[in-house]
């Protein structure tokens, strides 16, 4: 094959790799319910007079399925901490302890799962529309090329194929992402 089809392919491949990593974090952010310390991930805490993700202030666990516990590794972080959460627009209503801050996550009410299923089609679809802007660019960069049609035709093929296969892969993340949200 032509070092130039095998770069373009290759540069797809990697686009339509990067949607999915997106697609990963994007669902791991919506929350299905059950506790998970990824829930924080986006809450920023003043550190000192910086903004520090909490991941670096304090230790977040699930002791259960509804409660996620955060135990800071300074005390006097107890009162940021919970700041951070409170203005994240979480939803969360954090309790201090005087040693840990300690979340219950509610759980979820059927309209506000049917909510969050609509929010991961939204994002899946966004993916989708990623690696089909990549399968176009390929074939647009593979059309340009001063070589047979035949080696065009297999290399379109080729490329439609890679993006069969992660428009599979991104309708499975989304099925089981789809069931986690909606199983009570």
């Amino acid at each position: 094959m032509n070092e130039e089809i095998e770069f373009i392919i290759d540069t797809a491949k990697e686009q339509m790799e990067n949607a999915i990593e997106h697609l990963k974090k994007e669902l791991a952010n919506i929350r299905a319910g059950k506790a998970s310390p990824a829930m924080l991930r986006s809450v920023m805490v003043d550190y000192y007079g910086s903004q520090t993700p909490l991941a670096q202030v304090a230790n977040v666990n699930t002791p259960d399925a509804r409660t996620i516990t955060v135990q800071p590794w300074e005390k006097n972080m107890l009162q940021e901490i919970e700041r951070g959460i409170m203005i994240s627009n979480l939803g969360f209503n954090p309790m201090n302890n005087g040693e840990s801050i300690i979340i219950n996550v509610p759980a979820l009410t059927e309209e506000r799962r049917r909510e969050l299923a609509k929010q991961a089609k939204a994002e899946t679809e966004n993916d989708k529309v990623s690696v089909r802007n990549a399968r176009k660019d390929a074939n647009n960069d593979i059309k340009k090329l001063d070589v047979s049609d035949d080696m065009k035709k297999n290399s379109e093929a080729e490329v439609q194929e890679l993006t069969d296969k992660y428009i599979k892969i991104i309708d499975d993340l989304y099925a089981k992402k789809e069931t986690e949200i909606m199983t009570v």
